[in-house]
């Protein structure tokens, strides 16, 4: 019995801190993604015409039987943002995920930019996983698809510091993650 008890209890300390830095890391990730949706679809803003506007308003009709219509950036309005919240996470699939070398840091990093190879690979460790990265636009999906009103309403509004709005203050995605990983 003491032998089944000891075995039993190695094998808890060797699963135990995997799982432990298993959720750390699932963290981490889900504030990168977080981060890079953000920046991503500000990119996506920034690539439409500033001056293309679009009416929003209620259609209700006043007393006089018109209605209040107010032109808006197109870029800016509800539809737009969300149509563009869509292409990020199609994009999501250029990223992997990587280590830096120098530090260990988790970072999300684009293969490809402009065409060529990211200059930053020799610089990283790929991370090699059975999903091929599919999870990177599986938890895209989820974060866009719960805070997709606070996103819209955040750039609609023309916050500043719109990443740590929302992953950290509005999400909660981040603060574990950051305070996890200064410790590292």
């Amino acid at each position: 019995m003491a032998i089944y008890s000891l075995a039993l209890l190695g094998f808890v300390a060797v699963l135990l801190p995997h799982s432990i830095y298993s959720s750390n890391n699932l963290s981490n990730l889900r504030c990168l993604i977080c981060e890079q949706i953000v920046q991503d679809l500000q990119i996506e803003i920034n690539k439409i015409d500033p001056k293309k506007k679009v009416e929003v308003g209620n259609y209700r009709l006043d007393a006089e039987g018109n209605s209040k219509q107010n032109l808006i950036p197109y870029a800016l309005s509800e539809m737009q943002i969300s149509d563009s919240l869509e292409v990020v996470c199609k994009g999501i699939d250029d990223y992997v995920r990587a280590t830096r070398k120098d530090t260990g840091e988790l970072i999300l990093m684009k293969l490809i930019i402009d065409g060529k190879m990211n200059p930053v690979m020799s610089d990283v460790d790929i991370i090699q996983d059975g999903d091929l990265n599919k999870s990177l636009k599986y938890y895209c999906d989820g974060i866009v698809e719960e805070y997709e009103e606070n996103i819209v309403e955040l750039f609609q509004k023309k916050e500043t510091s719109i990443e740590s709005k929302l992953c950290q203050d509005v999400a909660n995605l981040c603060r574990g993650a950051k305070a996890h990983h200064e410790d590292l």
